[in-house]
């Protein structure tokens, strides 16, 4: 098993901290893992992406050209990074905020959800990275749900370990679509 994948989008969106809780997760189950985080300047607004290798094997570079995987939040996240997926990956799309006017569906697959929207619904946007978590255990089988509770609790700051409940329920949300 190797997945390469790319989140990407603006500042405060959680970018950072999903390639982390993606990573942690990865390696409570004993897998091998890269995250790569790169960010703008202007960090909260700003462009923000990290690349994360989840794999059995080892890893030779925590670089990505070419994901298996994109996980994008914005318009122009997805401009940047669709063309790089993989023919046969697949790109998870945060439509709450990306028109869905052009997008390469004939090579990659194509998961559209109202991540955003839905966490706000949930009580706070920040639920949105989990709910598109979710997604990508359901279409990969990458690591089991209930490990990611446990990467929470080790990537969240202990005064945040109250909304941990929260953000499951968010990535259960992500895992029944």
């Amino acid at each position: 098993m190797n997945y390469e994948i790319i989140i990407a989008g603006f500042g405060g969106q959680g970018i950072l901290s999903a390639g982390r809780i993606i990573s942690v997760s990865a390696i409570l189950e004993g897998k091998n893992t890269t995250w790569f985080p790169s960010y703008g300047p202007e960090m909260r607004g700003g462009t923000a992406n990290c690349h994360v290798i989840v794999s059995d094997d080892e890893i030779g570079s925590p670089i990505i050209n070419s994901p298996d995987i994109l996980i994008s939040m914005t318009r122009p996240a997805l401009d940047k990074f669709e063309k790089t997926v993989r023919d046969g990956g697949f790109i998870l799309a945060d439509s709450s905020l990306i028109e869905e006017d052009r997008v390469n569906e004939i090579k990659q697959k194509h998961f559209s959800i109202d991540a955003t929207q839905m966490a706000g619904e949930m009580g706070h946007k920040a639920y949105a990275m989990l709910i598109m978590i979710g997604k990508l255990i359901k279409e990969t089988k990458i690591f089991k749900p209930e490990t990611v509770e446990k990467a929470l609790y080790e990537v969240l700051k202990k005064e945040l370990h109250k909304l941990i409940p929260e953000e499951m329920a968010a990535l259960m949300a992500g895992l029944e679509m």
